[in-house]
């Protein structure tokens, strides 16, 4: 009997753990033979250790000794030999060298030229200068050695993440919200660590892909980072990333002044609080004279704002704007207004959250000052899989704005699942908004130039951790190279930056490349497909981690994320003509195109519309057989995903291997989880029969309630679609353990697949044996919240939901599989069901 532990490492050797990300400079294939094209000599024309025209001197050595290995020496002043001067435009005058033919360069752009066996690079500013040494050596990491001569300049000036790590408090040892990847590398026990390595190493990423500021703490803020022992934390942060040229912003608690100042206002008017953050603010500037700006988000989720007041957002705003001005400082101020508990009116047709951004921020636009800009979710709910791009976009003309994008997967997946999310992004920066029936691309807006504004941007929610992959998933750092790369040029193809990165991080080799590729570009469609399609979001648990399925609960909430789902119909009405009149907050062309279901795109039909489960999309099919094949055809998409990893395995480290290929096993066995809630869910609720027999019949299946159960007992799964038959089986108490068996009767003798779906709560870590016959199978332990990374959930539902396979398993016909659980903790070895499969077929 062949038993293969999916848990455990394959015992290969040691090999990278992703800590340096894309910036490997590992050796490319055939090395030497490019001694020749590349100089030995690194010129940088600052010898000031923090300037980044002086780091980017000490990248290039770096690089080009271990691109090639090629010793390189750096000076500081020119000399004989080729070289590769670095520097900014008006240092590279002083020396005496040409600026007369070089192209426009804006604040952060480069020009490199590597003509006549010498590479000179030119920052506008210094950080331009690293800019263009971190694209230099890029194009020598893949080998390229080609004479050019170009200018790149960023498209949009504000390219910013956000981080969500949290002082207040669950964040006392360092939490992060919807953060995958480990601890805080900023904060600890309250305070701002006193080893900000992690935080180097992190700038020096984020200055690589052309990002120049960091939001180092959540948006659901605390005013304790405005004391005095935290900002002078604070400021050595700054001082961890000065080299890189990257900034340091901060969010605010709206009610700081009345919350850490003692006042007993935090009114946005009052003359005390105006001068209390006019002090607060000139106190960071003599801290971190670079200091970037504020984030702010209020009178949402229960922050505090001006609204608390009486006042406007944009009185909110203007508070922070005009403090910060005489520093040359920005307010990033969220767009995400809603009024939740206004909300819980799941009765009222006409209740929809989506209207909220716009009716909020509507009258305002003139009134901001102009170092406001609005930060705005690409869609008009909450990082769902698929949204309209938000209306607010078109009706802030004269105030700037920036896209908020998620790189950490709140709703997708939580790096647990491969979702590459550039192929969404491009999508929406793409989208033509029509506004007053002219040209208006997304990208257009957030750059500046469709209302000719200066201001403008990308800002990215982050959340890397101490782990090192940074985000808990190697394959999941891919969005985070790629936003970077897409906020400075967002015509870039996800495709071609996928490609990169894999070169850049992985391997030169072609098999490698465009396995990844593959698996990568089918992932968004294949997570749309199994948790939510046609518009409908992301079928998960609004109510708790925002992780698994459990359609339920997407009624009845007070967040307003609703489906409107009952026995015969689905999908939200937001037309002007019967519905909450969303559709009315687009520009003419396309409110007119959502206002009719017949000219909305299939793929956001019930975003937009209430339609009957018969009603018939463009394909022929009906909405609820649309919702079948869909969610089998995303999970038998992400069956092939450890397919195609394994056949990597030697052409990538062991290390990273299988960790990778832990998680793909991982996502292919969740996927079903997600197919089969889903499925049920609406097979129940409608009463419609899939017309493929698939639904609720599984051949192979043995449901753990029907085995023989001794010390294990019934246990009915809330939701019940969380469970298949709505039922698993849990240790009779939490100190005995469990035993299931069945005679494999209905089976031939041969080798099968055994597959054991069962829960996984962050209470305990069980452990469980799979025999058959009087041979053990495997073993396994319920300790998933150690090495998964997603959000911990403490219940039996579809969060927690998992699956283990075994594959090529010796079985004769009648042989005895039993199930042995051990409870720990409170958690008692749940079990779902068993299914004994042929090579190869998925139930």
């Amino acid at each position: 009997m062949l038993a293969i532990l999916l848990f455990l490492p394959l015992g290969l050797a040691a090999a990278e753990t992703g800590i340096d990300a894309w910036l490997r400079y590992a050796p490319i294939p055939d090395a030497e033979s490019y001694h020749g094209s590349i100089p030995s000599i690194v010129v940088a024309l600052n010898d000031s250790q923090i300037s980044p025209v002086y780091t980017a001197g000490q990248e290039l050595q770096q690089g080009i000794n271990g691109i090639f290995g090629k010793d390189c020496t750096v000076q500081y002043e020119g000399g004989d030999g080729p070289s590769v001067t670095v520097g900014t435009v008006a240092g590279y005058a002083e020396t005496g060298g040409s600026i007369d033919e070089l192209p426009e360069l804006v604040d952060d752009g480069f020009y490199m030229s590597t003509v006549g066996g010498e590479a000179l690079i030119l920052g506008q500013n210094e950080r331009g200068a690293l800019y263009g040494a971190f694209h230099y050596l890029e194009l020598l990491a893949q080998g390229n050695v080609t004479e050019l001569a170009f200018a790149s300049n960023p498209d949009a000036p504000i390219r910013w993440v956000n981080q969500w790590d949290n002082l207040r408090d669950g964040g006392t040892h360092g939490s992060i919200e919807r953060g995958y990847g480990g601890h805080s590398i900023f904060f600890w026990d309250g305070v701002v660590r006193d080893d900000l390595t992690r935080a180097s190493q992190y700038a020096r990423l984020l200055a690589s892909i052309g990002i120049n500021a960091v939001i180092v703490n959540n948006v659901n803020a605390n005013e304790t980072i405005l004391n005095e022992t935290n900002l002078d934390g604070v400021a050595r942060i700054a001082d961890a990333f000065r080299p890189y040229g990257v900034q340091l912003g901060l969010s605010l608690y709206f009610a700081s002044p009345e919350a850490l100042g003692g006042l007993d206002t935090f009114d946005p008017l009052n003359d005390t609080v105006v001068e209390w953050w006019n002090d607060k603010t000139n106190q960071i500037y003599e801290k971190i004279p670079d200091f970037a700006g504020y984030l702010v988000k209020a009178n949402s989720e229960g922050q505090p704002g001006p609204i608390t007041y009486n006042r406007t957002l944009a009185d909110g705003a203007n508070l922070f704007a005009r403090a910060l001005k005489p520093h040359g400082g920005i307010i990033m101020f969220r767009a995400f207004v809603y009024d939740h508990e206004s909300l819980n009116q799941t009765l009222n047709w006409k209740a929809d959250r989506a209207n909220a951004a716009v009716e909020f921020f509507d009258g305002l636009d003139d009134q901001f000052e102009d170092n406001v800009v609005v930060q705005i979710k690409y869609g008009p709910i909450d990082f769902q899989v698929r949204e309209p791009v938000s209306p607010l976009f078109t009706h802030l003309v004269k105030t700037p704005v920036t896209v908020e994008l998620q790189i950490t997967q709140e709703y997708l997946g939580q790096q647990c699942h491969l979702v590459y999310l550039p192929p969404m992004w491009k999508e929406l920066l793409d989208f033509d908004l029509r506004v007053d029936s002219q040209p208006s691309p997304l990208s257009s807006i957030l750059n500046g130039q469709r209302f000719n504004r200066k201001l403008g941007g990308y800002a990215g929610v982050v959340n890397v951790g101490l782990n090192e992959t940074w985000l808990g998933s190697h394959l999941s750092m891919s969005n985070l190279y790629a936003y970077g790369k897409m906020a400075w040029d967002p015509t870039s193809s996800p495709e071609a930056l996928l490609n990169t990165w894999t070169k850049l991080t992985f391997s030169h080799d072609q098999e490698v490349i465009d396995t990844i590729a593959d698996m990568s570009m089918a992932s968004w469609p294949a997570y749309e497909n199994y948790t939510g399609n046609l518009g409908i979001q992301t079928l998960t648990d609004i109510l708790n981690a925002h992780y698994g399925p459990n359609p339920a609960s997407q009624d009845g909430n007070p967040w307003g994320q609703w489906t409107r789902a009952d026995a015969t119909t689905i999908g939200m009405d937001r037309t002007v003509w019967n519905g909450t009149g969303f559709s009315g907050q687009y520009p003419s062309e396309i409110a007119a195109q959502y206002e009719s279901p017949t000219t909305t795109p299939d793929n956001l039909l019930l975003w937009f519309h209430h339609v009957p489960y018969t009603y018939r999309l463009r394909s022929g099919q009906t909405v609820i057989q649309h919702f079948y094949d869909a969610h089998y055809a995303g999970s038998a998409t992400a069956q092939t995903f450890p397919t195609q990893w394994s056949r990597l395995q030697g052409k990538i480290d062991a290390e990273r291997f299988e960790a990778q290929r832990f998680r793909l096993e991982y996502q292919a066995g969740h996927a079903l989880v997600w197919r089969d809630s889903i499925n049920n869910f609406y097979h129940n609720k409608s009463g419609i029969a899939d017309q493929q027999g698939r639904v609720g019949n599984h051949a192979y299946r043995v449901e753990a309630e029907d085995m023989a159960l001794d010390g294990y007992v019934p246990y009915a799964v809330s939701p019940v679609e969380a469970a298949s038959g709505g039922y698993c089986i849990v240790t009779s108490d939490n100190s005995t353990r469990g035993a299931a068996s069945v005679a494999l009767e209905r089976w031939e003798s041969g080798r099968y697949d055994v597959a054991v779906n069962y829960y996984d709560l962050a209470i305990g870590n069980s452990t469980w044996e799979l025999w058959i016959g009087e041979e053990m199978v495997g073993e396994w332990k319920g300790d998933l919240e150690y090495r998964i990374g997603k959000a911990p959930v403490f219940y039996i539902d579809g969060q927690t939901a998992t699956r283990i396979t075994f594959r090529g398993v010796e079985v004769t016909k009648g042989d005895v599989l039993k199930i042995v659980g051990v409870p720990d903790g409170q958690e008692p070895a749940p079990v779902d069901y068993i299914s004994v499969l042929p090579e190869g077929v998925v139930d």
